[in-house]
């Protein structure tokens, strides 16, 4: 697989105990980029997520907090200013590293294009033991409220992999803590007078536990809520 030079790249992964999806998704990634900054910002594991994300050449940041969302508000503090685009990338292996160039291209060719994300929902790339129906039922209906009451509308707006300018999320202040990051980090490139590009990507069946639950839908219902006015 062709490389690229990629330090101006900073590759964010939250984690918290993803032993089985970090190596798999940091080899994966290197791949793919030459020369990246890979921040794991770790949520105080008990497993090996640490000690594997350092045997593969990261950078590891401790959360103080807990949640996705605090996850990556305290890793903002640490991108060098160097750095022109972020990707963000779950740990746990469900999101496909062979796309990130194609996005990066796309950032490079359109500067009306904050971010690009990655599409689980344009079939026939999802894969039905990937994701069970309440979750696909859930994401559709948040999708829907997104659109109706912030103005952003996307397909998958609860993606895990994105590609971002840094210079839009420099002076970002998230108050998200938990998996409305998502959410809040949409309205924020949309405020600030870019679009959003969606690409279909595959998406893979978890490495590990899953860690999201209904409650969670229903925290980013109210970020959503809280954002109308913003």
């Amino acid at each position: 697989m062709r490389k690229n030079n990629s330090s101006d790249i900073t590759v964010i992964i939250p984690a918290y105990n993803e032993e089985k999806g970090i190596g798999p998704t940091m080899r994966e990634l290197q791949e793919v980029l030459e020369d990246p900054c890979y921040l794991v910002v770790d949520g105080n594991s008990s497993d090996r997520t640490v000690e594997i994300a350092k045997e593969l050449g990261a950078w590891v940041l401790t959360q103080n907090g807990r949640g996705k969302g605090q996850a990556i508000a305290e890793v903002l503090t640490h991108i060098n200013p160097m750095t022109r685009y972020v990707v963000i990338i779950d740990a746990d292996y469900t999101y496909p590293s062979k796309n990130v160039l194609e996005m990066v291209q796309i950032l490079e060719k359109n500067p009306q294009i904050g971010m690009v994300t990655g599409n689980r929902f344009s079939k026939p790339f999802v894969l039905k033991e990937a994701m069970c129906d309440i979750f696909y039922l859930g994401n559709r209906f948040l999708a829907l409220a997104q659109h109706v009451l912030n103005g952003v509308k996307l397909r998958d707006p609860l993606t895990g992999f994105r590609v971002i300018r840094w210079e839009i999320l420099k002076h970002w202040n998230p108050k998200s803590k938990g998996f409305d990051i998502e959410v809040e980090l949409n309205k924020h490139i949309v405020k600030r007078g870019y679009s959003i590009q969606e690409i279909p990507i595959t998406y893979r069946k978890r490495l590990g536990k899953k860690k999201l639950r209904i409650r969670h839908g229903l925290r980013i219902l109210e970020r959503i809520l809280t954002l109308i006015c913003s």
